[in-house]
């Protein structure tokens, strides 16, 4: 037996194992798929402009690199992606299955359990660590409107004030009732907060421009020039990519419900190049124009908002914020970990059920100490980062250029010894041997400090030894059966 989404129970095909098949780890039906481009350039509008996202690419102006520097990296960057999502993104349409089980196809049907993990664990601690920072733009709103609630700031426990509690579970309950009602609920949510966002940041802009007398500075007062320049830039590319490591794992969790191959298409065009250069450019105003008026460089977005005299813009702007780290949190870190903990506890656990263990897990590891631990994310959270490279060239290389494309869904769903994704007790050794020797590389390349010119190309580094070690091990089989998954699909949301 298996949970449907509004928790009834429905018999699995006989010729699947209620191990590995459920409702919400099954594939989608083809007739009924319901996200269009629009919806797929919603998902990059909310989660490029992430409040993470513009702290990072303004840390690249603090550092020296000019507006025509930051522009030129974020080009070279959206085409990488545009490239790497859209070849992600094909493989969720065609098969209709989520992350957990189209690792199945590399690395065995209980191997996948391995890179589900490793994103799940990455993806919830981010969770606690976005919803802390939403919580702190609306503690900083609520003491502007309200002044006596800075007494509660002064009262802590576990390492966070009485306002940051009641703020960050308040944020914390809005997703879980989100997420609790499936992916098209989700889905929803982004059509409204994406051009929200947009119009915001674009306000915000426009706002600072004015303000700065209609010019900009084009850089700091002391910018990269000649070669090192060009050597931030190529590293300011390959960062940006390594953010987007988790995406362009997990993404076939969305496009299994995209309508056509032209809606990722044309979703990804908008959503990565032109959105992602017109993130470009706010960034280069917000930043060019504080440090025109004062000579000073923000950290973020937050710091220009918290200057805007009148309250109700203020208010409107930190509401925006706010809106938008939860669309981020809801795609990046939310969808993944329940898509792991259903394919981990598959008769204990439902969307629904599994969105309440993630969030509850999220809660309980104490984010916010997280965050202001540098330990921490350089070394536990970068680490693990570190080891997504090598997992999605293992990944890529076993789908595109071994299988050539042809994979055989309903067997995704077996434990018959005989099934094409049983391998060695329900594990693929050859994954396995390609990805420890790339994921030991890109963790060193990524933590060791004598390797810290290297440092942030680890992804591109674990990416291309995992898919050439896979690629010169794996097996072939020039005759692998091409099954779609139509005899075993539900109905997308």
């Amino acid at each position: 037996m298996t949970a449907t989404d509004n928790g009834s129970a429905v018999e699995a095909p006989t010729t699947t194992s209620s191990r590995l098949y459920t409702y919400d780890l099954a594939p989608t039906k083809k007739e009924g798929r319901r996200w269009g481009a629009y919806n797929v350039f919603t998902l990059w509008g909310n989660d490029v402009h992430s409040l993470g996202n513009y702290a990072f690419a303004i840390g690249l102006f603090a550092l020296g690199l000019n507006v025509w520097g930051i522009l030129a990296a974020f080009v070279l960057a959206s085409l990488l992606l545009f490239l790497l999502l859209t070849l992600s993104g094909y493989m969720g349409h065609k098969t209709g299955v989520p992350f957990p089980v189209m690792s199945r196809i590399a690395f065995g049907t209980k191997g996948a359990q391995i890179p589900a993990a490793v994103r799940g664990i990455v993806a919830i601690a981010w969770f606690g660590i976005q919803t802390y920072l939403a919580s702190e733009v609306l503690s900083t709103l609520l003491v502007a409107m309200f002044p006596s609630m800075q007494a509660l700031e002064e009262q802590s426990f576990l390492g966070l004030s009485a306002l940051g509690w009641i703020t960050f579970l308040a944020l914390w309950l809005v997703q879980v009732l989100i997420a609790s009602y499936g992916m098209h609920v989700i889905r929803k949510y982004m059509a409204v907060a994406a051009p929200t966002i947009l119009i915001t940041m674009t306000a915000l802009a426009i706002w600072m421009f004015v303000r700065a007398g209609g010019e900009i500075a084009l850089s700091n007062a002391q910018p990269f020039t000649g070669g090192e320049m060009w050597l931030q830039i190529l590293q300011g590319a390959a960062l940006w990519v390594v953010i987007y490591g988790t995406f362009v794992l997990n993404f076939c969790d969305f496009t299994r419900s995209a309508k056509s191959r032209q809606s990722i298409n044309r979703g990804n065009l908008i959503g990565i190049p032109v959105n992602m250069l017109f993130f470009a450019v706010i960034v280069v105003v917000l930043s060019g124009a504080q440090f025109k008026l004062d000579g000073k460089v923000i950290t973020s977005p937050t710091d220009i908002v918290q200057t805007i005299p009148n309250m109700v813009l203020l208010a409107a702007a930190s509401l925006a914020l706010i809106m938008l780290t939860i669309a981020v949190n809801l795609l990046a870190n939310f969808v993944a970990p329940i898509y792991v903990l259903v394919n981990l506890f598959p008769r204990q656990l439902n969307f629904r059920k599994a969105a309440l263990v993630s969030a509850i897990i999220g809660l309980v590891i104490l984010p916010w100490n997280l965050y202001n631990d540098p330990v921490v994310v350089n070394y536990f959270l970068g680490g693990l980062g570190a080891l997504l490279g090598p997992l999605f060239g293992v990944i890529m290389a076993d789908y595109w250029l071994i299988r050539k494309t042809r994979v055989n869904v309903p067997a995704l769903y077996s434990e018959d010894a005989h099934s094409d994704y049983h391998y060695s007790r329900g594990y693929n050794p050859k994954a396995i041997w390609a990805f420890i020797p790339s994921a030991a590389i890109a963790v060193a390349v990524a933590l060791v400090p004598a390797f810290s010119a290297a440092a942030g190309f680890s992804w591109f580094i674990g990416a291309i030894l995992g898919a050439a070690i896979y690629a010169v091990i794996a097996d072939r089989d020039p005759e692998a059966s091409d099954v779609d998954g139509e005899s075993i699909a539900v109905a997308a949301e």
